[in-house]
């Protein structure tokens, strides 16, 4: 029987020990690992939606809320702008802004929100079609990758919408009917979970809706004419020069990009904003950074418990091992009667030290990724981000690392014992 046979022997000797260490180790480095997977991904999701954007304007409130609105689309806006107030931001002239993209927000398709944008959003993101072609007239829309294959949509295909962000039947706009003219590539950023139009059909389908209602207010009015107005909101070249021509309306919030990020008026560019009018602005890095420092506080403690697991786990393996090593006393000096060296017993131990944190790692790995796969599924009906527990980082080798280093350090002691085992006092006590 060889050294592995034999520590693996003593190890399943005491399967209640051997359950305990492994229960407790697997926690802990389950926790570690978890810990690792979920923040790389989450930084991964924020930093690629970062996208180069310098700035967001939007109406007074939160501005982290305001960021996770009009970049991440994972919370609701603080409000409306009229574009009176940002026509200046949008015009092409300006000075110091390089591109300025303009949302407006307020419905969705089966919780995937439909923007009204222009073309810029799309390449902003890198996108890229996969069929068909972006959006050039009212009601017609580009869709990202996930809501292509989350809703089955097609080219050439229609569906109507939901007023809010949540999907409900009772708030759907019958009378108005989309049509999807393209799909895009996956871009693993906001984009794929995205439904674009133009701004004018965001405005156009709450007017028709206002005046359906007003209708309704009328038994008289006639009820047979359903059609889409064509009104004066039209916006088919997709910029913002015809945006500026209609003053009265409103939109969600203003992405913006400055030409020179060290100039010294676009780094005063937003406090200028907050303090002299009546409109908010944010600075994406800033607020990101903040929200980071939230999630670090109980990542933190989460971290410290699970650091707090891994060492009760390995003061376990060296109760069970110095425990074990004493009640073998008698099978420890056989074996070096039988011509074991004192290096040889010293390696068993520590293997079977080592044995207990493989499987305790091995243990807390998968109940890691499993954990992660299963989340991953109420992250993504929750806020339409893809997650996934089938990603393994190198960082989880230097979890390895360390999971053996706590076994050999557990195993050390009671190794050393049971190397200086007395051979003669042992075997004549026994």
């Amino acid at each position: 029987m060889n050294i592995i046979q034999l520590a693996w022997r003593n190890i399943v000797k005491n399967p209640l020990n051997l359950l305990l260490s492994i229960i407790l180790f697997g926690l802990g480095v389950g926790l570690i690992s978890f810990l690792l997977l979920f923040n790389v991904q989450l930084k991964e999701k924020f930093d690629k939606n970062l996208a180069g954007i310098d700035l967001v304007i939007g109406a007074k409130g939160s501005p982290l809320q305001m960021i996770l609105c009009s970049m991440y689309h994972i919370d609701n806006p603080t409000g409306n702008l009229p574009i009176k107030n940002v026509t200046p931001l949008l015009r092409e002239t300006h000075p110091l802004i390089k591109k300025a993209i303009p949302l407006s927000l307020g419905d969705n398709y089966k919780s995937y929100r439909i923007v009204g944008t222009n073309h810029d959003l799309v390449t902003l993101y890198g996108g890229k079609l996969s069929v068909g072609n972006l959006w050039t007239k009212d009601y017609e829309v580009t869709i990202g990758k996930a809501v292509a294959d989350d809703t089955g949509l097609k080219v050439g295909d229609e569906f109507v919408s939901s007023h809010g962000f949540v999907e409900d039947d009772d708030l759907a706009h019958d009378h108005v009917g989309f049509t999807v003219k393209g799909i895009l590539e996956g871009t693993g950023s906001v984009l794929d979970q995205l439904i674009l139009t133009n701004t004018a059909t965001i405005w156009n389908v709450h007017e028709h809706q206002a005046e359906m209602a007003d209708t309704s207010d009328h038994p008289d009015s006639d009820h047979e004419d359903q059609h889409i107005p064509d009104n004066s909101g039209h916006l088919h070249d997709n910029s913002n020069i015809d945006l500026l021509n209609h003053a009265d309306k409103e939109i969600t919030s203003v992405l913006i990009q400055y030409k020179n990020r060290t100039n010294f008026q676009a780094l005063n560019f937003g406090r200028n904003i907050n303090e002299n009018t009546e409109m908010q602005a944010a600075s994406p890095a800033i607020e990101i950074n903040r929200l980071y420092n939230m999630i670090g506080v109980g990542t933190d403690a989460l971290r410290s418990l699970a650091i707090l697991i891994a060492v009760v786990s390995a003061l376990s393996i060296f109760i069970s091992l110095y425990k074990s090593m004493k009640e073998r006393k008698y099978e420890l000096a056989l074996i070096r009667v039988m011509g074991a060296s004192r290096t040889k017993v010293f390696s068993l131990i520590v293997l079977e030290g080592l044995i207990l944190a493989f499987i305790g790692f091995l243990t807390g790995t998968i109940l890691c990724h499993l954990g992660m796969e299963i989340i991953s599924t109420y992250l993504k009906a929750d806020f339409r981000y893809s997650f996934t527990g089938w990603r393994f980082l190198p960082e989880e080798w230097v979890v390895l690392v360390v999971s053996l280093l706590l076994g050999f350090i557990a195993a050390i002691i009671p190794a050393i014992q049971a190397a200086g085992t007395d051979i003669n006092k042992t075997l004549s006590v026994k």
